[in-house]
């Protein structure tokens, strides 16, 4: 079931609730006021008849006469005297006594008037004094008029009533319609939005109510779609560009063994090239590789309680294995010393150890004694990294786009890399909850300072 459908019957099915209970009420009230109306013309009735015959104007065989009369007419009220004693005085019926009831004439007694249904007649009794003495009169009669009306207004409601639920749902229809007009209209453009067409958005009309807040909210998705194919489509290109060279050289490499003989020596060379190349492929998919892991969510990494100066210590060991002639100092404040808490962090062990050896590693390439500080701290809730060289420094285009994926720089040629390695640290530490930022001049070195959340 459609929504318009669905609020359209829940709209109709509501208001036509209320609806009834509007005329369910009008026909009660209307009978309440037939009721009081016809006891109170009941009771006028019953105090002039009873007046007629105390006063002995009509005697009460002419008044029995009139009574049987008006009966094959009209509804006549049939109307009884009592004395206080309970002694018949007249009666309508004549000797047939169809009003009297002990009960009635108790209740009388201790009440000044009675009202009382009996079947569809209504009935009083009232005490009525004349000439000093006390007498009782009692009446009833059926309102042939009032009831006649009630059925009439009856008929009246129940097609009111079928109207208009006619009416009310066309109504309700039209209005879950305008209301679902504007979301009628976003689906229409969604639909016009493709990959070729990623750019396109959707139209705010107003910001502050609901569609807009969802036309917003949709463009913002749209906005980091966008982004995220862009990205996509620059990584695919840069991995495609660097995947070349490499690939190439390689290729060049065992071509030009193939074209002729050539000696040991020649045949050693070109093999050490061609591992050159592979190797450096090969540290250009670890580094892809490393970039996805990155980009896992918190919740897909494995993390614990790890101790920034054991991490650092083997980060420094790692990467002078690898390269013997870098020179990395590292400096720890004595107040760390006291507590374990203030240089210890919540991570995941493999991707610290990558980001921390790859900003070193930056400070020591490009630096001319190949060298990097490294100095712990602790600030309030985090503990402060600072790796710093003395090395060439970045202009500010560099420092602008410094985390940006395969960006290299004005000294690309000075020093070999793809282009992963800060993008790479910076997505490690922002998965972390901390901070990186960069202090630095041309000529005058370069620091890179991380903050992370001690626990």
């Amino acid at each position: 079931m459609k929504i318009r459908t669905a609020l359209t019957l829940k709209h109709t099915f509501v208001t036509a609730t209320v609806f009834l209970l509007c005329l369910v009420m009008i026909y009660f009230v209307s009978e309440h006021s037939r009721s009081r109306t016809f006891f109170h013309d009941l009771k006028s009735e019953a105090a002039t008849k009873a007046q007629l015959f105390l006063r002995n104007r009509v005697d009460a065989p002419t008044m029995h006469a009139i009574y049987l009369n008006n009966r094959q007419f009209i509804n006549e009220i049939e109307l009884a005297v009592y004395s206080t004693d309970f002694k018949l005085l007249y009666c309508d019926t004549a000797d047939n006594d169809t009003i009297k009831s002990r009960r009635l004439l108790q209740s009388l007694l201790q009440k000044k008037d009675v009202e009382f249904y009996d079947g569809q007649e209504q009935c009083i009794g009232i005490r009525y004094t004349f000439e000093g003495k006390t007498f009782i009169v009692a009446a009833s009669a059926y309102d042939s008029y009032g009831y006649t009306t009630l059925r009439e207004l009856r008929k009246t409601l129940a097609i009111l009533f079928c109207i208009g639920l006619l009416l009310l749902y066309i109504a309700c229809y039209l209005l879950a319609r305008a209301s679902l007009k504007p979301i009628r209209d976003i689906v229409q453009e969604v639909e016009t939005i493709s990959a070729s067409q990623i750019a396109k958005r959707l139209p705010v009309k107003n910001g502050k109510d609901e569609i807009g807040e969802l036309c917003t909210a949709f463009n913002d998705l749209l906005d980091r779609l966008e982004k995220s194919f862009t990205s996509q489509k620059m990584f695919i290109s840069n991995v495609s560009h660097e995947l070349r060279t490499p690939l190439a050289a390689l290729i060049a490499e065992l071509d030009l063994c193939l074209q002729k003989e050539r000696s040991g020596e020649q045949y050693r060379m070109a093999i050490h090239n061609g591992l050159q190349d592979a190797g450096r492929m090969k540290k250009l998919i670890d580094g892809l590789l490393n970039l996805a892991k990155a980009d896992y969510g918190k919740e897909r990494i494995k993390m614990q309680e790890i101790r920034l100066d054991e991490l650092l210590l083997d980060a420094r060991q790692f990467l002078l294995r690898a390269h013997p002639d870098y020179h990395i100092e590292l400096l720890f404040e004595e107040e760390e010393a006291d507590d374990d808490r203030l240089i210890t962090v919540m991570g995941n062990v493999y991707l610290l150890n990558i980001a921390f050896s790859n900003l070193i590693e930056n400070n020591c390439k490009y630096s001319n004694d190949k060298s990097s500080f490294v100095q712990i701290s602790y600030w309030d809730r985090s503990s402060i990294i600072r790796l710093s060289d003395d090395g060439i420094g970045l202009t500010e285009t560099d420092k602008q786009n410094l985390f940006t994926l395969f960006y290299r720089g004005g000294q690309e040629k000075m020093v070999e890399g793809h282009g992963i390695g800060m993008a790479l640290a910076q997505k490690i530490i922002l998965l972390h909850q901390g901070k990186i930022a960069v202090h630095s001049e041309e000529g005058k070195g370069t620091t890179f300072v991380i903050e992370l959340p001690h626990i």
